[in-house]
């Protein structure tokens, strides 16, 4: 790896960020920071692993689509079955419709009850379940 980072380097990215480029956790880099189980770390208060944290709630997912004449605004009302980077997989219990939802966009998420969210502090036990993924 370390060959790789001083290629990149060489080929126009500077040196500090070709470092940041290291793998999570290596190094002491931003990710070597992680919390307790059940606390999301500093650098993942992401939308998908409050959305996890969630998981089997009622929520209603708010969302806009630029240049669409049809429906500009559409929302979507649902179980929670699983989110990740990109998307949100809400169940229809009415329906029996499952819907595969791009982040992109999502403006908000709304809630009828009170949601888990344990940042920075929490007591909530939910080892395995939030994203590892690297900083943007």
């Amino acid at each position: 790896m370390g060959g790789m980072m001083g290629g990149m380097a060489g080929m126009g990215v500077p040196q500090d960020m070709a470092q940041s480029q290291q793998a999570p956790g290596v190094g002491g880099g931003p990710m070597a920071d992680m919390a307790a189980p059940g606390q999301l770390p500093l650098e993942q208060s992401y939308i998908e692993n409050i959305l996890r944290l969630n998981k089997g709630k009622v929520a209603t997912v708010y969302m806009t689509f630029e240049n669409n004449e049809k429906w500009n605004a559409k929302v979507f009302k649902g179980i929670i079955e699983a989110a990740g980077r990109d998307h949100i997989i809400l169940s229809d219990p009415q329906t029996g419709k499952r819907y595969l939802l791009l982040m992109v966009y999502v403006n908000y998420v709304t809630f009828d009850e009170e949601i888990n969210y344990s940042y920075p502090y929490g007591t909530q036990q939910q080892s395995g379940q939030l994203s590892q993924y690297s900083p943007r």
